[in-house]
């Protein structure tokens, strides 16, 4: 059997990439998730964008690998695998964990002189926005209560208890990346950053994801869904609109007004 290469091991791609100049997308799955979950999304830009998604360590086909539970090294192990795609517009789109993922990346690469087209973050705060968070510390019951809570993962899944046994650890895993997780200062990206929120998200209130403003000197847009914090499985057209339509040449900036603060409920990732 021939050895995986890193793209291979890290990136999963559900559909061949269109012709032409068309985009391409790398996605960052939620804290506990993995790259079926974008299968969707992937599906859908098939004709308009190439699609790529991550696929973390300790999960589906790569369950017997070590956790990686710190987001400034999955960057670091991702960045090396998407630094050499840039043949096309290289668009990074990360919701909750993966956007603090995908701004990483992003990060890095502008510090090797490798600007990406556009950052997408999803249903995350801006990273300057940190709060003293312990679900990773919790017994299982406590894990799998907020994640149903937050309704990220079919309740069914945890109505079986061998596949909960397999799916925890990377839950917790995640869980505490996303919560230990703690911005560097440094210059901000150049690129155009869109940030997308649900307007009743408990982990995010609107104005701490307009703060991503700060994160860049590029342009920036703030787009609000009604919704929680999976607003995206409602959205979904839109969002893949949103995604498909970026290229280097169609950069505009929209700031969305942004209300007061919102009622905050418990967190997630």
């Amino acid at each position: 059997m021939p050895l995986l290469s890193d793209t291979d091991l890290w990136l999963r791609r559900f559909h061949d990439a269109p012709q032409g100049a068309a985009p391409r997308v790398v996605c960052f799955p939620h804290a506990g998730g993995a790259a079926s979950w974008y299968r969707p999304l992937a599906t859908g830009l098939a004709t308009r964008a190439e699609v790529l998604v991550v696929q973390y360590p300790g999960r589906q086909d790569r369950h017997n690998e070590p956790l990686i539970d710190d987001v400034h090294v999955l960057a670091r192990r991702i960045t090396e695998v998407v630094a050499p795609l840039r043949d096309r517009p290289l668009v990074l789109f990360g919701h909750s964990m993966g956007a603090s993922v995908a701004f990483e990346v992003a990060t890095v690469l502008q510090a090797g002189s490798a600007e990406v087209a556009h950052l997408y973050v999803s249903g995350r705060r801006a990273p300057q926005h940190s709060h003293d968070e312990q679900v990773h510390r919790l017994d299982d019951a406590g894990v799998i209560a907020e994640v149903r809570r937050l309704a990220g993962t079919d309740s069914r899944v945890f109505d079986d208890e061998e596949l909960v046994r397999m799916v925890l650890p990377a839950i917790r895993g995640d869980y505490r990346a996303a919560e230990t997780y703690r911005y560097r200062p440094g210059p901000p990206l150049t690129c155009p950053v869109t940030a997308l929120t649900g307007d009743a998200d408990p982990k995010t209130t609107v104005q701490e994801a307009a703060d991503w403003q700060e994160r860049t000197t590029g342009p920036f847009q703030l787009r609000v869904f009604p919704g929680g914090h999976f607003f995206l499985a409602e959205h979904s057209k839109a969002v893949m609109d949103l995604l498909s339509g970026e290229s280097p040449s169609a950069r505009r900036s929209t700031l969305t007004p942004v209300p007061g603060p919102s009622p905050r409920g418990p967190s997630a990732c």
